[in-house]
């Protein structure tokens, strides 16, 4: 099995430095909510949080995107996050880049094999963005579009970068933000676990500040809401589990045509 796998980091946040594995004292709050919308007969959105070790990582959450067929879509993102839980937990390194980065190899490698030897399966894939809060600093993994936002009072920042057709139209130049977010091809995403025998992933660290909020969600949020839109309905509800259920209330008002899947995590 090739469980080869690319890094590509950002250059703007700060990249990891390795710290010495200590237990994460800060305490989290956290809520999750996926919900199916008003288009959709089947949730291929798959969601997982711990606020408890997995592993070497003191916690560790997870938002997929399945794509495929009538069942493929929800069995790559259900079988990726779960492969992705499990490596995770089993692992004996201690950066958590290497740590996420092997077991996304892992399930990219299980997923491609499986979609190869079924024909019902053919074809499919998902989006992944996982992260894990040690000591006040957030890493995150990405492949594909769902993304990973810190939010606060002041503004809303996208830490994650698109692997879509459309967000590479954007960095060349040949669209801009107005025109991209209505584009006939912005569905179209340039990679996603499990389509190719390897995958390569974006990692990003980044830390948090007194009143960040760090929201992960599926396009399915980011496609019925702008951006400014999700800071003021984050910035205008007391918890986290009101905040969660009101994005995906907005998101469904807005019309609901894809699965909507969100976690909140407050330091």
């Amino acid at each position: 099995m090739d469980l080869s796998f690319s890094l590509c980091y950002d250059n703007i946040v700060k990249i990891w430095q390795p710290d010495p594995p200590a237990e994460d004292s800060s305490v989290l709050k956290t809520f999750s909510i996926t919900d199916v919308g008003r288009k959709r007969k089947i949730n291929q959105d798959y969601v997982y949080t711990s606020e408890q070790p997995r592993g070497n990582l003191p916690n560790l959450f997870i938002v997929a995107d399945g794509m495929g067929g009538h069942n493929a879509g929800d069995y790559a993102s259900k079988v990726t996050v779960e492969t992705i839980v499990e490596k995770a937990a089993a692992s004996s390194e201690t950066n958590p880049v290497a740590i996420l980065g092997h077991a996304i190899a892992v399930a990219n490698s299980l997923i491609h094999r499986c979609a190869c030897e079924s024909m019902e399966l053919e074809g499919m894939g998902t989006t992944v963005v996982a992260a894990t809060c040690i000591n006040g600093r957030l890493h995150v993994a990405n492949v594909g579009d769902s993304r990973l936002y810190v939010v606060n009072q002041k503004e809303i920042r996208q830490i994650t970068r698109d692997h879509s057709l459309v967000e590479e139209m954007v960095r060349m130049g040949g669209l801009d933000r107005a025109q991209a977010r209505n584009h006939r091809d912005k569905n179209i995403i340039t990679r996603a676990v499990g389509v190719s025998d390897t995958v390569e992933v974006d990692f990003f660290s980044v830390e948090l500040e007194q009143g960040d909020l760090v929201l992960m969600c599926t396009d399915g949020l980011t496609n019925m809401l702008e951006d400014e839109e999700i800071r003021m309905i984050l910035n205008g509800a007391r918890d986290v589990v009101e905040k969660s259920q009101k994005l995906v209330k907005a998101a469904n008002e807005n019309g609901g045509r894809d699965n909507i899947t969100v976690v909140l995590i407050e330091t």
